[in-house]
C-alpha cells in the first residue's frame, strides 16, 4: 500500500472511539510500519484529538471538548485493554439492561488478573476468569454479546450473572442491588442456570439461587421439580447469604440467613 492509499486517521477514529496501539498499527501503519503509526498518534495527541487513558490505549476526543475534561466510556477502555475479556457482575447487569442503579465500578474477567485501573474517578477491575466457567479454546461458558456504542462486548448472561452475583455480592453493589436488578431480567434459561450451578457446585449458591427462583417462581415459570432438585444441594448447616452479613432471618427451606430488612414471608414481586 502506498502512502497515498493509507487509511485516513479520521476514518479510523470514526469507527474506533477507543482503541489500542496494536489496532492503530494494524489499520494505519501501511508501509511506514509501527513508527509511522506512532508518529500519527503523537500528532493527534498534541492537537487534542486523542487522549491516552492507559498504556497503549487511546480515546477519541469529540470536537470542541478539551481533552483533559473528556471522560471516556470505561467499558470501551476495558475492552481495548482486554479484547477477549468478559464483563461480569454489576457491569454485566448494566450491559444486559437490568441494573437497578448506576455504579462507578466496572469489572471483567480476563486471562490473568492485574491491578485495577483508576479512570477519572471510575474503577475498572480485572478478575481472574473462573475455572468452572471455562468452555475450551479460550472461550467462557454462559456469555452473550452486547452492543455498546457500535462495538460488541462480551458479558456474562443473566443466568451466570445471577449465580456469580450471589457468589461475590460486593461486586454487584450488594445483595439488594443484585436481587432488585435480577428481578428485572426478561427471562432466564433454567437449564443453563442449573448447569452454571452444577459447575460451581457450592451449597450457598444453590440455596441463594433457589430462594430467588422460589420468590419469582411465576415470573420465570420455574417448575417445582427444579426447586426440589436445588433443595437437595442446600447447605447442611445455616449459612449467611452474604459472608460479611451479621444477623438476619432464616429461610428454613434453603438453610439461608437473609438480611432482617428483607421480608421473606411476604409474596415476592418484581421491584
Amino acid at each position: 500500500m502506498s502512502a497515498k492509499q493509507q487509511p485516513r486517521s479520521t476514518d479510523f477514529f470514526a469507527g474506533h472511539p477507543v482503541f489500542s496501539l496494536d489496532e492503530a498499527v494494524t489499520a494505519l501503519a501501511a508501509d511506514g510500519g509501527r513508527p509511522a503509526a506512532v508518529a500519527r498518534l503523537k500528532y493527534h495527541l498534541r492537537t487534542g484529538r486523542l487522549k491516552r487513558v492507559a498504556r497503549e490505549v487511546y480515546v477519541v476526543v469529540p470536537p470542541a471538548v478539551p481533552a483533559e475534561k473528556f471522560l471516556p466510556d470505561s467499558f470501551l477502555v476495558a475492552k481495548a485493554m482486554h479484547p477477549a475479556g468478559v464483563f461480569s457482575h454489576h457491569s454485566a447487569l448494566e450491559l444486559l439492561g437490568a441494573a437497578y442503579s448506576v455504579w462507578n465500578q466496572c469489572t471483567l474477567f480476563v486471562a490473568k488478573r492485574h491491578r485495577p485501573l483508576l479512570l477519572d474517578g471510575f474503577v475498572v477491575r480485572f478478575l481472574d476468569s473462573p475455572l468452572p466457567m471455562q468452555a475450551g479454546s479460550g472461550k467462557q461458558f454462559g456469555t452473550r454479546r452486547v452492543e455498546r456504542q457500535g462495538m460488541l462486548l462480551e458479558a456474562t448472561g443473566p443466568e451466570r450473572t445471577l449465580v456469580e452475583g450471589f457468589h461475590r455480592p460486593s461486586l454487584t453493589g450488594g445483595l439488594e442491588e443484585l436481587v432488585r436488578s435480577a428481578a428485572g431480567f426478561t427471562t432466564l434459561d433454567l437449564d443453563l442456570l442449573e448447569e452454571v450451578l452444577r459447575r460451581y457446585d457450592l451449597a450457598r449458591l444453590w440455596a441463594a439461587t433457589g430462594w430467588f427462583l422460589e420468590r419469582l417462581q411465576s415470573s420465570f415459570h420455574v417448575p417445582d421439580e427444579l426447586l426440589m432438585r436445588m433443595e437437595e444441594h442446600r447447605p447442611r448447616s445455616r449459612l449467611y447469604a452474604e459472608r460479611s452479613q451479621r444477623g438476619g432471618t432464616l429461610v428454613r427451606r434453603w438453610n439461608l440467613i437473609l438480611p432482617k430488612a428483607w421480608s421473606v414471608s411476604a409474596k415476592w414481586r418484581r421491584m
